[in-house]
């Protein structure tokens, strides 16, 4: 461990001396190369995240805040420049490189125009491939350039499929991701053998038990990160972590209304602007705000939900900006555990509507604040500086849902817990990026310094039954009316946290981060060199603990050809993880490493691209859920999951665009104190899943803007999320569904009718619970439709 804490901090030392005596590219420039410089403007201001790359040519980047670009190692000849952004005209300039030369293009404009809109919303070119990974992610290298498999769900995908939040669709568009049970304050997904972490913005949120959901009308795309966490200075799961990326200006001046109706008595709003606030353009907002009336396919159970989502950025400089966001989601749903259903007669024995909440129940409800300040300022042309600050408040009264005992008659013996609760999460992280050449090398270089810290408190102490000797709920002949006398009076008198006593969750961290991405031969060979620090100290129910841990990362990229890499990846990863068991045992940190190879391919002059990778994750203290208490869980010893991902997205021919994927998973349990245990599946995984989703656009013609659209799942030897002891088959049924749309749109108006598992199929997941004895399960939605009605203006 010295060794390595000595090895890093001379690594970093002499990163910090090499920066301070050259803080820009060196004039270097191999005699067979170029260089090509300029700047682009819309409306006669810079423009920012517009594509820059050399037609027939791996070569890339996009614009800073200045709205300049630089590309180096440009072959010495005549090449072809092109430039785009979404929502404006493409163009293409030809320019000559001398060798050892630097070129300075100008007078570079894009229009905004109807022809550019219509490109985008009637032709859809592209609109499921994503080449650049957001800025949240830290890193300026393409996608397929990266030594690790990311894959981007857009705004264009989200709207396609009618996606509200995380709970839904947005997992099937990404190899072998799963969603799991959930209590519908926040989505768990499951992917490569283990819960994905939550990011937003590039910030580890997660928390035990959320945080909230996010409502899709505050989201501009979902970076689904396979593997560790590292490459972007943050803690997470070996196993990976999603990246909720929130909308920001974009200094055109636009807006979108839509209104949905729905099966279940679903009624939702979405308005979305973005514009300037001034004539000069220097300070521009965005502002979403959803209100959403939510009924369920169970008898009583609900979700109203309504977001506000503000953002200001402020241009100081063309250097330096300021970027202000604040997120208020709020919910208003049925207890938490409504979906869940019980019998000793086996899965799925009662009607689908069936829900074991009662009408007289009082609501749970959650009000979820979060902010960012975000300050970015272009150093020089190859150096950017970046700080953000966050602050996450989440708080929660209500109540869950459970059964003490289910019998054969269809008796279901419940009570309803108290879950009063509350998350604070307060987050800092301070990078910089940017390239440096020394000889023939360039070196892509990433530091800086990551802090957090989170609290939870929540008060499980108090529960009621609800049964006694003259009423029991029947699931085969419900009565959804509590009597009177058993309505629970939980006593919030004293404040949450006297409530809570013990039920205290806090964990603070501290990591320092240095990554050097080294670029050999005209950049076809990267070879990634990077390791971080981590310091945590945790408190979990009167338990703490305190680590530090050195976690390296060494992976390689070769560009085979201008649109083939493949590449190989190894590290190592460190968990704090929140939380005790039952018996007040603080859990230990997850640690344990990832190994992973991969090809990727762009195809039909980048219209479309494909990924395959194979890898295997060893973890070490892995939590489960605890059979004999689903509030709880508890530490496996070790576990490893193997697997092979297959990718594919983007528009195959003209109009037709495509999102396709397959993942085999295995994961099993190769340490545990128990040694029955070693060589068991480990809960929540599917061993084979695949989704394909089609999307055609007529293009021209009477009918054109007219789309169809088809896709399906289907999940193979699947496991709940927890299996039981007394369980003698803890697999569930394969399941498969189908789901299409028929829609029509121009460059203002669209209108969309979607249709989710058409053929009505019966879907649930579950387990033996011996504390109930009997079986549980949850099952997912019926067929059902959703029709929305869009304007742009």
């Amino acid at each position: 461990m010295k060794g390595h804490l000595f090895t890093f901090w001379n690594y970093l030392l002499a990163f910090a001396l090499l920066l301070g005596v050259q803080f820009s590219t060196s004039s270097y420039a191999q005699t067979s190369t170029g260089t090509i410089t300029g700047k682009v403007l819309a409306n006669s201001q810079p423009l920012t995240h517009a594509n820059v790359h050399v037609s027939n040519n791996r070569l890339g980047t996009i614009t800073n805040e200045r709205g300049e670009f630089v590309i180096n190692n440009v072959p010495a000849g005549s090449h072809v420049l092109v430039i785009s952004r979404v929502g404006f005209t493409r163009i293409r300039q030809t320019v000559s490189v001398v060798a050892g030369e630097t070129i300075q293009l100008s007078d570079l404009t894009l229009l905004e125009t109807t022809e550019s809109l219509q490109e985008v919303t009637v032709e859809g070119k592209n609109s499921y491939k994503t080449d650049i990974a957001s800025n949240s992610l830290r890193v300026k290298t393409p996608l397929i350039e990266l030594p690790q498999n990311i894959q981007v769900v857009n705004r264009q995908l989200i709207a396609d499929q009618q996606i509200f939040d995380m709970l839904e669709g947005v997992s099937r568009n990404v190899s072998g991701v799963t969603r799991q049970e959930h209590w519908d304050n926040y989505s768990r997904l499951n992917m490569r053998g283990s819960r994905v972490s939550p990011f937003r913005n590039g910030m580890n949120v997660t928390s035990t038990w959320g945080p909230l959901t996010e409502d899709m009308s505050m989201v501009e795309r979902v970076e689904f990160v396979k593997g560790p966490a590292g490459f972007m200075m943050a803690n997470g799961e070996p196993s990976g972590f999603y990246n909720i990326v929130t909308k920001k200006p974009t200094g055109i001046t636009k807006g979108e209304v839509n209104l949905t109706t729905g099966s279940f008595d679903t009624y939702r709003a979405t308005l979305d602007l973005d514009g300037k606030l001034n004539q000069d353009g220097s300070l521009l907002y965005r502002m979403n705000v959803m209100g959403q009336s939510k009924g369920s396919f169970r008898d009583f159970e609900y979700n109203n939900r309504y977001t506000i989502a503000p953002v200001l950025k402020y241009k100081l400089s063309e250097q330096t900006s300021i970027t202000a966001e604040y997120t208020y989601q709020y919910s208003q749903m049925s207890p938490m555990g409504s979906a869940y259903n019980f019998s000793p007669n086996g899965y799925a024995v009662f009607p689908r509507t069936l829900s074991i909440t009662m009408a007289n129940l009082d609501p749970t409800v959650i009000h979820d604040h979060s902010s960012y300040l975000i300050l970015e300022h272009q150093l020089s042309s190859n150096w950017k500086l970046t700080g953000q600050l966050a602050y996450f408040n989440y708080s929660q009264v209500g109540s869950s849902l459970w059964a003490d005992s289910a019998h054969v008659n269809g008796d279901i013996y419940q009570y309803n817990g108290l879950w009063d609760a509350a998350n604070e999460g307060k987050f800092a992280q301070v990078f910089v990026n940017g390239d440096v050449t020394t000889g023939p090398v360039t070196h892509r270089i990433l530091a800086g310094l990551d802090l957090g810290s989170k609290k939870y408190i929540a008060d499980w102490n108090q529960s009621f039954p609800l049964y006694d000797s003259t009423f029991v709920f029947n699931g085969n002949n419900p009565n959804y009316y509590l009597p009177a006398h058993l309505l629970p009076k939980f006593d919030r008198s004293q404040s949450l946290r006297n409530r809570a006593g013990a039920n205290v969750m806090s964990q603070s961290y501290s990591g320092i981060y240095l990554q050097d991405e080294l670029r050999f031969w005209q950049d076809r060979l990267r070879l990634t060199l990077a390791g971080r620090i981590t310091s945590t100290r945790d408190s979990q129910y009167g338990a703490g603990t305190n680590e530090t841990r050195f976690t390296p990362r060494v992976g390689a990229s070769v560009s085979l050809n201008k649109q083939t890499s493949v590449y190989a990846l190894y590290d190592q990863a460190f968990v704090p993880q929140s939380g005790a068991d039952r018996l007040g045992n603080a859990f230990k940190p997850i640690t344990g490493n990832n190994t992973e190879i991969g090809l990727k391919k762009d195809w039909a002059n980048g219209r479309w691209n494909s990924t395959v990778s194979a890898y295997q994750i060893t973890k070490n203290n892995v939590l489960t859920t605890d059979p004999t208490n689903p509030n709880f869980s508890i530490q496996l010893g070790q576990t490893q999951t193997s697997g092979v991902e297959v990718d594919l997205r983007g528009e195959v021919v003209p109009g037709l665009n495509l999102v396709a994927n397959y993942a085999y998973t295995d994961s099993k349990i190769t340490k545990d104190t128990k040694s029955e245990n070693v060589g068991l599946p480990v809960p929540g995984y599917s061993k084979h899943v695949t989704n394909t989703w089609l999307s055609y656009r007529v293009r021209k013609g009477a009918v054109q803007g007219l789309g169809i659209s088809l896709g399906y799942q289907w999940q193979l030897d699947r496991y709940g999320w927890f299996s039981d002891a007394v369980d003698k088959n803890p697999t569930m049924p394969n399941s498969f569904r189908a789901d299409g749309a028929i829609s029509w749109q121009n460059d203002r108006f669209n209108v969309a009718l979607n249709v989710n598992n058409i053929l009505d199929a019966t879907i649930y997941s579950g387990a033996y619970y011996s504390w109930s004895k009997a079986y549980y399960w949850q099952i997912e939605t019926p067929r059902n439709f959703r029709l929305s009605l869009g304007l742009k203006f």
